[in-house]
Order: structure tokens, then sequence, then C-alpha cells
């Protein structure tokens, strides 16, 4: 873990300490990591909305899909 100094408006530093239960670190790391989730959660949902709307990439998937079993024998 790396020690950083940051500049913070009073009213943000306020409500940080007014947040944090003592330990302003770990509150601003906890808000940074959920705020990080959320943005790749948000980039991983926009990238699969454009799967879903990218007929080449939908017919690549279907053509998967048709062999995914070749080769597999289920009576042994």
């Amino acid at each position: 873990m790396q020690k950083v100094t940051i500049t913070l408006e009073d009213d943000i530093l306020q409500f940080v300490d007014s947040q944090s239960k003592g330990n302003r670190s770990a509150y601003i790391n906890a808000l940074l990591a959920e705020y990080r989730r959320r943005n790749l959660e948000s980039q991983m949902i926009t990238a699969l909305q454009e799967d879903a709307q990218d007929s080449e990439y939908q017919a690549e998937i279907a053509a998967w899909d048709t062999v995914v079993g070749d080769g597999i024998n289920a009576s042994e």
C-alpha cells in the first residue's frame, strides 16, 4: 500500500470525517474501490450491449454454438 497526500475542500473533509469512523484512509479506499467496481461493471454492461447488437458477432457465436458438442460421445 502506498502513502499519499491529497487536498480536500473543507466541507468534503468534514463529510469524510463524519462517515469514516476515525479511519479516513480506509473509508476513502473503500469509496474508491466501490467506484472502480461500478465503473468496471458499467463498462462490461456497455460491451455486452454492443455485442448483443453486433450481428457479425452474434453469427460467430451461433456458429460456435452448433459445434460445441462435436466429438463428445454421451454414451462413453
